[in-house]
């Protein structure tokens, strides 16, 4: 798909062809499908939103916060949680992932020095802390970082 192939879904779009106000026999003459009388029936009727002069809702209601577009979020997880792995093992995402040590991998994995290893692991994820790279290498593995 590209975006030149993009259409409006079937019925969702109506024709701009259409002739109102041409007297009552085209079924959309006299009022022109405006109703009868009122603010919305004439020209220059207020804007979406518009209440009347009172306080908008969109102006009334808090705005609180802030959300950073360009957040990333990383998924962390102890040295602890790697004991399940067999001695040797390459422990990446996608091992992680399999072993339901993680839900999703979301914009990336970190490890966390929480907790004792005691297996030799080849580590190959998106980041690591110090105290974690230190003991993956002390129990004589390798902490690589992807």
């Amino acid at each position: 798909m590209e975006l030149s192939n993009l259409r409006p879904a079937k019925g969702s779009v109506h024709s701009d062809n259409f002739r109102r106000g041409r007297g009552h026999g085209s079924g959309n003459g006299k009022t022109a499908g405006k109703g009868h009388k009122g603010q919305k029936a004439r020209s220059g009727a207020p804007r979406i939103g518009f209440e009347g002069g009172q306080m908008p809702l969109y102006r009334r209601i808090p705005k609180r916060g802030f959300k950073n577009i360009n957040t990333r979020e990383i998924v962390a997880i102890n040295v602890s949680r790697l004991e399940v792995f067999d001695n040797g093992t390459d422990v990446t995402v996608e091992s992680l992932l399999e072993k339901g040590i993680i839900k999703d991998a979301a914009d990336g994995v970190k490890i966390l020095g929480n907790g004792e290893l005691t297996k030799k692991l080849n580590v190959k994820v998106n980041a690591f802390s110090a105290s974690a790279k230190e003991k993956i290498e002390k129990a004589g593995g390798t902490a690589e970082v992807v």
